[in-house]
């Protein structure tokens, strides 16, 4: 380092009467226990570490050598300082890229164990190790310093009254996930304080857990909470990074969706977010990004693990460790197979389910965790280490069960404990509904709970988290409006986002006021909702495809904090939302339809009637040869009330009435006879998505009668089990 960085570190200092205690190495992070601070970090490659304190108006007041040195960990004690302080780390070591080392002291780094940050990064040159536009680029060394434009890291008291809240460990058989954003879910609510909306505390608001205990959902799976950065390339277009999938800080919520800038306040509205839900039932899943950080690739600027030790978190290219091995495209992957980064992330899971009450996680790229060397391998020491812990086991595990490499599509691969978001689920049921080409026996497979891809390995229906959309794609009402992708507000020439979506626009691209075709988009909406939610396994619904929200066929809205992605509550579809929300009623009224065991093919114990049978509309069971077809035909599924092989958690037999459910992608309206020895007392209509009826009809068609089920669309009937 040149002398006059030294001088600087030495004359920031002058004056400061601080006493520094040798510490402890754990816990990482600051710890304040009522008289000072104890402070840890890794870094097993440095030559030195100081911790940097600031005043409440960020000015840096105050530098501190770390003498303490306990397995790669750097450890210091500071009596008298107390919540509400911001500190940072310089890093003194070797500057060789091209050997794996970016140790840069003029670069104020971010506590990786940081529970709270003052504000958020603004970009500048001087975030960068290296000097920007050098043509030796990041060899090149960069002597600014960073901390003006530094988020700092803020001590925090944990200390917070829960009220004996508890998690409420609600079973996967009876969950209904719901997939939201906590600033686009509240931030046009105006039933909601404005001073609130888009914030943790709007979504505790009485308005908005009232809509969602009316909508009877059971958990909300929360975008990244964690404190992200917004990509740089976009902040200069205008834009941001909405989604936050960049995360900077594993610990820490973000203060842009909270409604006080005291950072201690803000980890207290979190945890008020996590109590309120919980006393109205509904648990919180996070979406949680541990598979890369907010530092890029070698050209990315340094805030956090790059500078405390790049060789220590991130996987490199082995024989060029100037790179990154990048299996997520944002330009680097934390190294997992390295205990330092491995108890970083269990640390932070822990800390999510202990200190602030969460009930589970969504893991973005999972299959990114899997990798050993190269390969995925659902035996690795990440899926190991949280099979065995006696916390976060007991939650709920959800993979995203890919990434972008070679061997990243691991659906069905992973392991015991786990949920998964099934793509083969979204894939074939939208070609399905569209028309195409997807086999009759790929939809059996998809609505029974996957049994191809779950069963033979001791896992049940649930492992199967079933959705239609997702946050990454189309909403469900432009899904049915649209056949390709609108990303022109991204700035990227319409080159992002999926090019292949299955989706159908009806018969014209986006709005329409043609009424024939706005009316086949909502029952089209009606179709994917009912399959949806009569699937076994567990079906994920996005915030506002309950009503038709409209992205305006955008499928890629990462970067729109805007009226793009917040949910227009002004302008919802009534009828529509009227029809989920008696739906998931439905849904959640009758075991039939959250089943904790597979369907067997094998006649109910007492009766000889099998637990689930398929017909065509002649009345006829399906032949093995119609089951590699095409969906050109339609057909229907009886379900046994009886068999059921459906069990509360007290170990109760539950039984159900039957039900016959009528599937119909074509387009020409079909006529079916409907099951007679299934059920000798008749049939009665409780569904109907041509209608958009939900309820019980009273006429009763007898067993063995025939009923025209129009074109596109599902007809769901029930006769009482014992009739």
């Amino acid at each position: 380092m040149d002398a006059h960085i030294e001088n600087q570190l030495e004359d920031t200092a002058a004056g400061i009467d601080l006493r520094a205690l040798p510490g402890k190495p754990y816990p990482l992070g600051a710890q304040w226990d009522g008289k000072g601070v104890n402070f840890a970090v890794f870094s097993e490659n440095a030559d030195s570490v100081e911790l940097c304190l600031f005043s409440r108006e960020g000015e840096e007041n105050a530098r501190i050598k770390i003498e303490e040195v306990t397995h790669h960990v750097w450890h210091v004690y500071v009596p008298g300082l107390t919540p509400g302080q911001l500190y940072g780390y310089r890093v003194h070591g070797r500057y060789e890229p091209e050997n794996g080392h970016r140790f840069n002291p003029a670069k104020l780094l971010v506590d990786p164990y940081a529970k709270a940050l003052s504000g958020t990064l603004h970009w500048d040159d001087a975030l960068f190790g290296y000097s920007v536009g050098d043509e030796q680029e990041d060899l090149s060394f960069n002597e600014t310093d960073s901390a003006p434009f530094m988020p700092k890291a803020v001590v925090v008291d944990e200390a917070f009254d829960w009220e004996n809240d508890r998690r409420i460990d609600r079973p996967y058989h009876e969950t209904i996930i719901y997939e939201a954003h906590v600033k686009g879910f509240t931030q046009l609510n105006n039933q909601i304080p404005e001073e609130l909306r888009g914030t943790y505390a709007g979504l505790a608001h009485p308005a908005s857990i009232d809509y969602l205990k009316s909508l009877g959902i059971t958990a909300v799976e929360l975008l990244p909470v964690h404190q992200f950065v917004a990509d740089r390339h976009l902040v200069e277009k205008g834009l941001t990074n909405y989604w936050g999938y960049n995360t900077l800080a594993f610990l820490a919520p973000d203060p842009r969706y909270c409604s006080s800038e005291d950072p201690g306040q803000q980890v207290n509205e979190f945890k008020y977010m996590v109590k309120e839900l919980h006393n109205a039932g509904i648990e919180v899943i996070l979406d949680v990004v541990y598979n890369h950080t907010a530092e890029g690739n070698h050209l990315g600027p340094t805030l956090s693990f790059r500078g405390l030790d790049n060789a220590s978190y991130y996987r490199l290219v082995q024989d060029d460790q100037r790179h990154y091995m990048d299996y997520t495209g944002t330009g680097n992957t934390l190294n997992v197979q390295l205990p330092n980064v491995l108890a970083l992330i269990m640390d932070s899971l822990r800390y999510w389910v202990t200190q602030m009450h969460v009930d589970g996680f969504r893991f973005d790229l999972a299959a990114a965790l899997a990798r050993t060397l190269h390969d995925t391998d659902n035996l690795s020491s990440f899926f190991n280490i949280i099979h065995q812990d006696p916390v976060i086991s007991q939650v709920k595990l959800i993979a995203e069960p890919w990434d972008i490499n070679e061997d990243g599509y691991m659906v069905g691969k992973f392991p015991v404990g786990w949920g998964e978001w099934n793509g083969l689920y979204r894939d074939q049921m939208r070609e399905f509904w569209r028309g195409g080409e997807t086999k009759m026996t790929n939809f059996a497979q998809r609505f029974t709970g996957s049994p191809d891809l779950y069963h033979n390995s001791y896992r049940r229906p649930t492992a199967s988290i079933n959705f239609i959309t997702a946050h990454d794609g189309f909403t469900l009402r432009d899904l049915v409006s649209y056949n390709d992708k609108h990303n022109e507000a991204n700035g990227e020439d319409n080159k992002d986002g999926e090019n292949t979506n299955n989706s159908w626009n009806c018969g014209a691209e986006g709005p329409t006021d043609n009424a024939d075709i706005n009316a086949l988009r909502v029952r089209q909406q009606r179709n994917f909702l009912v399959s949806l939610l009569l699937s076994q396994g567990v079906p994920m619904i996005v915030a506002g495809d309950e009503w038709g929200r409209t992205q305006q066929g955008n499928n890629n809205a990462y970067c729109q904090d805007n009226e793009i992605s917040w949910l227009d509550w002004d302008n919802a579809d009534q009828d529509l939302l009227t029809f989920t929300r008696e739906l998931i009623r439905f849904c959640r009224s009758h075991s039939t339809f959250q089943r904790r065991r597979w369907f067997q093919d094998l006649p109910v114990t007492g009766t000889d009637v099998k637990d689930i049978i398929w017909f065509l509309p002649d009345g006829n069971i399906i032949p093995d040869e119609n089951w590699g077809e095409a969906n050109a035909a339609t057909f229907g599924v009886f379900l046994n009330g009886l068999g059921i092989r459906c069990v509360n958690m007290d170990g109760q037999r539950l039984t159900d009435d039957h039900f016959y459910i009528i599937f119909n992608p074509s387009a020409e309206q079909v006529t079916f006879k409907l099951p007679a020895q299934e059920c000798g007392s008749g049939w009665r209509v409780v569904i109907g998505t041509s209608e958009g009826f939900i309820g019980e009809k009273e006429e009763k068609i007898p067993a063995g009668g025939e009923l025209n089920v129009a074109d596109r669309s599902v007809v769901v009937l029930k006769c009482p089990a014992k009739g």
